[in-house]
Order: structure tokens, then C-alpha cells, then sequence
């Protein structure tokens, strides 16, 4: 009897292991919104039905939604934030002279009535019921009228009413190169719900997580404006502007104020929009016959670069499918708006004005978030580096593969970067929520510089090919699934065969450094005899490179024994030799070169200068 209740025990053990790894879920929004601008005010009037399904095992009993634009109010805790960091966003604040010093003021702090944003909900419905809502700062918190049962749907009805702020971070109006609607995070946005919980992060300026869902959106807008944005436009004979089929002539009575656009876009976790009288309006045809719109304005002194910028544009999408999959809509937006460059669903907005490089590279890197943080969407509040880190991998390899000139190392700017920040002293683990961090510029580094070392680490570890298969299978496995840091080393576990979690771990979960070092060389009955040595906490295998006098050279292969795995040779056309592993807890290793010390003009540790080692300068002998 004891062995069987023993036997049932194991089976439902394992059955629940399974099911934890195997029974994905995840939650279904399908939202309608119809609303109306006001354009001699900025505000706006809407309606919105939700169609809400909660595929998890949890009953529940209360929801949440985003209301981005009341951080734009005095005393918000965007505004509390600005005023606290040590080092606030440059274009969230004015300088102010008090007596001799010149301090820096938040914006926000100074913000008018009718220069504040807000977004209020009224009548909110459950099924046609009415339910409890009660506005918490940038967060909405429904009392739901009744229990939303595991594997069910519901209805949530409700009236918003909105004012777009001064144009400070992101969204706003007449932003400073004076375009006048810059439609981000404007409407109320259910929060996401997985398998953590709720992710109910009041908004201070980071960045975003969302529900995947359809959006079904009409705008009514003077007839004026020209629209661009997330989603396909269904009337664009109605609207013209640049939308209308070739050769159909688009004709607005005289009478009309207003236009409505109607938008839908299938299976994205937003909707952004913006809005101008004085867009020009292009199209460039992309692979796999994606349009990609360009909206911008009738400046004349840019017009050249946003023409140059299309057909860079199209060989972007081009490099980017090729390198990780293929993107999956059918329009893509590149706006001018916001204030400065942000990824959005099908879209982004960013300044237009400036040199054609700076207009390129912020394309680059924008349009590169399409495949990480608006397909894949892992959450960049808690791993902003798998977005922010991955993008700037692709969007470094994407502008060497454009560029006249190739740069040898086209990621050096993101071990600057990593360097930079660990010298100083203030680095926090990735792990760290992206509001905690002290300082905005550890947050960047951590996120954009340590985050694409990542990745090229992993050329250094598992090699080239292994690497590059990773990005696609991890691509292919996880699109439109919000991966985890795990699903990533996962995916480079099983491409490679390697053993990975003490680098996910260590890199991302700790400040631990790498230092290795050349110890010792010396002669040793004709061979010499090299001592390394680990300083840093953080393991490695080793490269290392030997030159010798007569202009040969010859590389040398130590793996890392946690990692049970041996990487092809890097350098295939020079012979190299693969030595006994080194384990993490021997402070130095030993091995012997067969050849005299005079005979060796350099040893080099990593010559790739692909592991971040912290210090390069015990990475080389020289004699």
C-alpha cells in the first residue's frame, strides 16, 4: 500500500512539472474604441468595449488598467521622480537660475491646467453591469461586478475622456520640432496578467507591458490632419491623404470638418497614433509586401534625408528578417513625432530633424524593437535588457551591414559602454525592476549596452552559427509568447548543447566581473610554461592567441568545465589546441606551450575582444 501511495505520489510530482512547463497561457484582449479630438484644446472623448479573456487557472476578482497621461500632472510620481533621481532625463526638466547655481526644475512641476495630460474613466460596465472603479495615480483599479471564472470571457464597457500633455516624454503635443499630436499610451490599457500576477507598474517614464489582442480604432479628427500609426487603415478611399488605392481620386465635401479614420490591427499589445496638418505622406515597398509608410514634415531643409532614409529603410527590414525571422504585418510607420525615438506596434515616432546619420540610426534601432519587443514582447519593466540589449545587437549588425565602411567590431561602442559603467562603481544587477535603478544612466547601460553583450558574449562562448540559429529559434519558439531570460539561455542550451545557466545567472543576476589574466611566463625545459589566473568572480572559457617570432601563430582552447561543451575553432585557418578544462573554483591554470620562451613574441587572451574582461591590460604578454 505504501508503494503505491508512494507510486500515485511521483506520478502526480511529475504530471505537475510537466504541466507547469508544457501548459502555456497567456490573456486575449480585443478592444473597440471610437474617439474624438478636439484639436483647438487637445482633448479628446471615447468609447471602449473590451472583450476580455482570462485563459489562466486564477479567478478574478479585480482587473487593472494603465492611464498613462495622469503622470504628466504636478506631483505625480513621474513628477516626484524627476525631482529625486540624480541624474533626470535632459528633456524632462528646464534649467533654472537661483542666484549663482543653475539647477535643474522638472517640467512637470510647472505644468499649466490646461498643459497637463489626464485620462479619466466613467462608466464602467461589466456585462452591462456596473462596476467599481476607483483612479490611483496612472493606474485604474476595477472591483469587478462579478468573478471572472479560469477558460471564461467578459465585456468591459466604458466612457474616457482624455487631454494630451505638453509634449515632455513620449506623448504629447507640438512636440519641438512642432509636430502637433504625438499619440502614445492615450487611451485606458488593461494591464497584463501571466503567470506572475498582475503587472500594474505605475507609469514614471520606463517602459511597457501589454496584453496581445486585436484593436479595432476609429479617430474622428479635423479632416485637416494627416494620420499614421499602428494598424491598416480600412477606408483609405475615404481619407486620402497619400492612403487612397492608385488612381482613385479622393474627393472631401466642403462642408465636412472632420474625417474619421478607421484602423484595425491584429494580434499587438498597443496602439499608437499621431497627427499632423503638415505630414508628407510616402510609401516604400518592403519585403514580403510590407508597406512601409514614412510620415514627416514639409521642412525643406530634411526632405533629402527622410527620401534617403526609404530605401535604407527597406534593406533594414530586409537584414532583419533574414537575421531573425520574418516580420510578421503588413505595414510598418516611420513617424516623425515624440521626443526622440520609441518603439510602438507597427510603428514608432522619432525626431526627424538633425544629421541623415542620427535620422538612420534611430530608424535603425526603432524598427529592430518591431522583432523583440513588438513580436516577442518579453517585460521590459522587469528585463529590460532582453528588449533594449537584443535590439541594439541587431540594429549594430544592421547599420555595419548598410554602412559604406565596415567596422571590424561594430558592437565596441557597447563595451564602452558596459566598461564605462562598471568603473564607476554604481552598476546594478540587470535583475533590478527598471524604476529602482539610482541613476537613468546605469539603467541605460545595464539595459542597452550590458543587455547586447549578452548576446555577443554568446558569439564567444557557443561560437558564430550557434549563435546566430539561437536569435531564430528563439524567434520562431516565442513570438507573441513574452519570453523570460530563462527561454532565452534555454534556446542557446539546446541549439548548442551547451550548459548555460551559470552565465544567465552570473551576468544577469549579479554584478559579477570578468578578469582573467597572464600570471606567469617562464621557461620550462625548453617549452614554456604560462600560468593564468581568474580575478574576477565570473567564469570563462579562454581563447587564447600565441604569436611567435618567426610569424606563426597558433591558438590555444581552455573550455569551462561547468559549461560541458567545446566550441568549433573561431579561427579555423590557424591550428589550434584544445587543453583540459579549467574549473570555476581553481584560482589559476597551468599550461605549457612547445615552444621556447624567445620564440614567442605575444601571448593574448581573447583576441576577439568579445568577453567583456574588465581589464585588458594583464590580457597580454609581450616580449
Amino acid at each position: 500500500m505504501k508503494k503505491l501511495l508512494l507510486c500515485i505520489i511521483l506520478v502526480s510530482s511529475f504530471g505537475n512539472l510537466w504541466a507547469q512547463n508544457s501548459n502555456y497561457w497567456q490573456q486575449h484582449v480585443d478592444y473597440k474604441m471610437a474617439v474624438t479630438m478636439d484639436v483647438s484644446t487637445y482633448t479628446y472623448k471615447g468609447t471602449q468595449e473590451l472583450v476580455y479573456t482570462n485563459n489562466s487557472q486564477d479567478t478574478l476578482r479585480k482587473v487593472y488598467y494603465h492611464l498613462f497621461n495622469n503622470a504628466f500632472q504636478p506631483g505625480s510620481e513621474m513628477d516626484a521622480r524627476i525631482q529625486n533621481i540624480k541624474d533626470p532625463d535632459g528633456r524632462m526638466v528646464s534649467k533654472v537660475k537661483v542666484g549663482d547655481k543653475e539647477i535643474k526644475e522638472s517640467r512637470i512641476k510647472n505644468l499649466k491646467p490646461n498643459e497637463i495630460g489626464f485620462l479619466h474613466v466613467t462608466n464602467f460596465k461589466q456585462d452591462g453591469v456596473t462596476a467599481s472603479a476607483k483612479e490611483v495615480g496612472t493606474i485604474l483599479e476595477v472591483t469587478l461586478a462579478k468573478p471572472m471564472l479560469p477558460n471564461s470571457k467578459t465585456t468591459f464597457t466604458l466612457d474616457f475622456d482624455g487631454q494630451v500633455p505638453v509634449q515632455i516624454r513620449r506623448s504629447g503635443r507640438n512636440n519641438a520640432e512642432g509636430v502637433e499630436l504625438s499619440m502614445a499610451q492615450w487611451y485606458p490599457k488593461l494591464a497584463e496578467f501571466d503567470f506572475e500576477g498582475w503587472h500594474a507598474d505605475p507609469y514614471i517614464a520606463r517602459e511597457f507591458h501589454g496584453v496581445w489582442g486585436d484593436f479595432d480604432v476609429k479617430i474622428t479628427i479635423d479632416k485637416n490632419y494627416v494620420l499614421g500609426g499602428t494598424g491598416y487603415l480600412q477606408n483609405p478611399n475615404e481619407i486620402g491623404h497619400g492612403y487612397q488605392d492608385q488612381g482613385t481620386v479622393v474627393s472631401i465635401p466642403k462642408k465636412a470638418k472632420t474625417l474619421t479614420w478607421h484602423f484595425k490591427a491584429p494580434m499587438v499589445h498597443d496602439f499608437t497614433w499621431a497627427a499632423d496638418k503638415n505630414y508628407i505622406h510616402d510609401i516604400a515597398k518592403g519585403p514580403n509586401g510590407v508597406d512601409i509608410h514614412f510620415l514627416y514634415k514639409n521642412n525643406p531643409q530634411y526632405i533629402e534625408n527622410w527620401k534617403n532614409l526609404q530605401p535604407l529603410t527597406v534593406k533594414l527590414m530586409e537584414f532583419y528578417n533574414k537575421t531573425v525571422g520574418d516580420y510578421p504585418y503588413k505595414q510598418y510607420s516611420v513617424i516623425q513625432g515624440g521626443d526622440g525615438g520609441m518603439e510602438y506596434a507597427m510603428c514608432t515616432l522619432i525626431l526627424g530633424q538633425g544629421k541623415f546619420e542620427g535620422l538612420l540610426g534611430v530608424t535603425a534601432h526603432e524598427m529592430a524593437h518591431s522583432w523583440f519587443q513588438h513580436v516577442l514582447a518579453s517585460n521590459e519593466s522587469k528585463h529590460g535588457w532582453m528588449d533594449e540589449g537584443f535590439t541594439s545587437f541587431l540594429e549594430d549588425l544592421g547599420m555595419n551591414e548598410v554602412a559604406e565602411k565596415k567596422a571590424q567590431n561594430p558592437f565596441a561602442g557597447g563595451y564602452t559602454g558596459y566598461f564605462s559603467m562598471v568603473n564607476s562603481g554604481k552598476e546594478l544587477p540587470q535583475g533590478t525592476h527598471a524604476d529602482r535603478f539610482d541613476e537613468n544612466r546605469v539603467y541605460s547601460i545595464s539595459s542597452y549596452s550590458k543587455g547586447e553583450l549578452f548576446l555577443t558574449q554568446l558569439v564567444y562562448l557557443i561560437g558564430k552559427d550557434n549563435l546566430m540559429k539561437t536569435l531564430k529559434k528563439y524567434y520562431s519558439d516565442f513570438k507573441f509568447k513574452h519570453p523570460t531570460p530563462n527561454d532565452i539561455k534555454r534556446t542557446a542550451e539546446r541549439v548548442s548543447g551547451a550548459n548555460l545557466d551559470w552565465y544567465l545567472t552570473d551576468w544577469t543576476q549579479t554584478t559579477n566581473t570578468i578578469d582573467y589574466g597572464i600570471k606567469e611566463v617562464s621557461e620550462n625545459a625548453g617549452q614554456t610554461k604560462v600560468i593564468l589566473e581568474r580575478i574576477g568572480r565570473m567564469p570563462m572559457p579562454i581563447d587564447l592567441l600565441v604569436e611567435y617570432t618567426d610569424g606563426t601563430v597558433e591558438s590555444f582552447y581552455v573550455p569551462l568545465r561547468m559549461m560541458s561543451f567545446e566550441k568549433e575553432n573561431p579561427y579555423p585557418a590557424i591550428k589550434r589546441t584544445v587543453l583540459s578544462d579549467w574549473a570555476w573554483a581553481y584560482p589559476t591554470y597551468e599550461l605549457n606551450i612547445p615552444k621556447s620562451k624567445s620564440g614567442i613574441k605575444s601571448i593574448t587572451i581573447d583576441p576577439s575582444s568579445l568577453m567583456a574582461d574588465i581589464k585588458k591590460e594583464n590580457n597580454v604578454f609581450k616580449q
